[in-house]
């Protein structure tokens, strides 16, 4: 299976090129793979470039796990990630994909400086 990058998932989402969305679209039809740096770098690019909102920004994340043609890498940390990042959206996305990412491989606590992050469960305040 292939994979894709960053402004081909950035294309898939905001659909903002015509000419990009379509080859995007092609490249992905017979499947292809999103790693979990792509995806959170996407969501950085649409947070600070597009300026979308934390609902969007779940919204986009949820499209792509249920995306018929693309496999997330570790989908369900994604998923995790993204239910830690509804009920708590200042985090952050990426915050909330660094500890999944961490309780996955279990290596908690996840050190932080970050006050917000550091109330969440299998944090550590520094």
């Amino acid at each position: 299976m292939r994979a894709i990058d960053t402004n081909v998932l950035v294309r898939l989402i905001t659909r903002d090129d015509p000419r990009q969305a379509a080859s995007a679209d092609a490249f992905i039809e017979k499947g292809a793979w999103v790693s979990i740096l792509a995806l959170a770098e996407a969501m950085w690019v649409l947070a600070t470039v597009y300026e979308r909102s934390a609902a969007d920004l779940a919204t986009a994340i949820d499209m792509l796990l249920n995306h018929r043609d693309l496999t997330l890498q570790d989908p369900e940390v994604v998923a995790a990630a993204l239910e830690l990042f509804r009920s708590r959206p200042a985090l952050g996305f990426s915050d909330c994909l660094m500890l999944q990412l961490a309780r996955k491989a279990g290596r908690l606590p996840l050190g932080t400086f970050d006050r917000g992050l550091a109330k969440v469960d299998g944090t550590q305040r520094l």
